[in-house]
């Protein structure tokens, strides 16, 4: 008797269904928490529960096991999902600020629920974008205080950023691996090996005495380095000498804020650099508007250091962070290893360097207002500094604007007679 049925190739396929849904990605709103999507890596199956009511078939639906989320009263980001079972000592506890959270995050993630009836999917947010790994704990069922660094398993801050630096230069782009290595090349200087094959190549080095010369009269005139025959504003202090090359890709958190969307936070930002974010949108040249983002977050980053180390302005940089590669250079500039205030001369240097970036962000022609409020400098001593910068100032519509005129002509440096 031979087999009468057809072969998979003869059977006719079934049409796929084809649904056309409008999407709705919903936002993250601080007034509502998004979905929280967790797992349990020990196994445990929370649909799996034994019946209620005794034994037999017709017992009662399974028991759900209770669901609780907590939020950290001083960092409303920080959330905990904890799950009890039903007729448990054990408790599983998963928090978006420790654990898995110390791991490498390279994903953001998002719920989508699609209703065919409405021919709608609504694409939400997973709440602080981490899944919760719920582990397993005895006899606990309450949030506990953050967590110790070492604690439950945990690896140490060296520990973690090497598996991270290994991640990254397995998987991580071009550009993060090249990161990466400069930030190595830096850290090298610690290692004596490094250091003896540094000192030998130094004294290689060909001592160039106009490059010193240079040095020194931009050192005693305590300005950035500057060119006093430039022709164009843009060349009388090079832009090179301030931001340096290695410097340009730990300065682009503006410029990335506006390429995703959000917008700057006044209460992150200088008064200077908020009422700048304008013209980064009107800008059209990709080059030029990244640019200017880079120069308005180093004006920021300069401020910040300022102020962390003033008596006046440490609240406003409490929770400001600097990239290590900036923060290095800035101490060794401007800071005092005897003292955590600057001292005065270092203040101005500083200052100097906050002056020249405003007249690139500005186009050499810049109002001196909102800068010397972030300063914390009246009227007068902002003109006096523009002025030790071989500004001119002239008003325009009840305006006084500093401008910086080329060839720089600088006012005579004047020295205090000994007493």
């Amino acid at each position: 008797m031979g087999d009468t049925g057809d072969s998979p190739a003869k059977r006719k396929k079934r049409p796929r269904e084809k649904l056309s849904a409008t999407i709705h990605a919903l936002p993250d709103s601080a007034d509502k928490i998004p979905p929280l999507v967790g797992y349990f890596p020990s196994g445990f199956d929370p649909s799996s529960r034994p019946r209620g009511g005794g034994g037999g078939g017709g017992g009662d639906p399974p028991e759900e096991p209770g669901v609780r989320v907590y939020r950290n009263g001083k960092w409303p980001n920080r959330l905990q999902l904890v799950v009890r079972p039903p007729e448990s000592n054990v408790t599983f506890v998963g928090s978006s600020s420790s654990g898995e959270y110390t791991g490498v995050q390279s994903c953001t993630y998002a719920l989508g629920v699609l209703d065919k009836e409405s021919q709608t999917l609504k694409v939400v947010p997973i709440a602080c974008n981490k899944i919760f790994r719920l582990e397993p704990r005895v006899a606990s069922d309450l949030p506990e205080e953050e967590p110790p660094e070492l604690g439950r398993g945990e690896i140490s801050a060296k520990e973690k950023a090497d598996k991270v630096r290994e991640l990254n230069l397995l998987f991580g782009t071009k550009r993060s691996v090249t990161q990466d290595k400069k930030m190595q090349s830096l850290r090298q200087e610690d290692d004596p090996n490094s250091q003896k094959d540094l000192d030998r190549k130094i004294k290689e080095v060909a001592i160039n005495k106009e490059a010193l010369e240079s040095t020194d009269a931009h050192i005693a005139r305590n300005i950035p380095p500057y060119n006093s025959s430039a022709t164009v504003p843009k060349d009388a202090y090079p832009l090179e000498k301030i931001i340096l090359k290695g410097e340009w890709d730990y300065i682009k958190d503006i410029f990335q804020f506006l390429e995703e969307g959000q917008k700057v936070s006044p209460d992150a930002y200088p008064t200077f650099v908020c009422n700048r974010i304008h013209k980064l949108g009107e800008t059209q040249d990709e080059m030029e508007k990244e640019t200017l983002g880079c120069i308005l977050s180093y004006i920021n980053h300069l401020i910040k250091f300022k102020d962390h180390h003033s008596a006046d302005g440490a609240s406003s940089s409490k929770n400001h962070k600097t990239p290590s590669i900036l923060r290095q250079k800035f101490s060794t500039m401007f800071s005092n290893a005897e003292s955590k205030w600057l001292p005065s001369e270092k203040i101005d240097l500083l200052i100097s360097y906050v002056l020249v970036l405003t007249l690139f962000a500005d186009d050499f022609r810049t109002d001196p207002t909102d800068i010397a409020k972030d300063l914390r400098m009246s009227s007068v001593t902002i003109r006096q500094h523009f002025e030790h910068l071989g500004c001119k100032f002239s008003r325009e519509k009840n305006v006084l604007y500093a401008k910086l005129p080329v060839p720089l002509k600088f006012p005579e440096l004047r020295r205090r007679r000994r007493r």
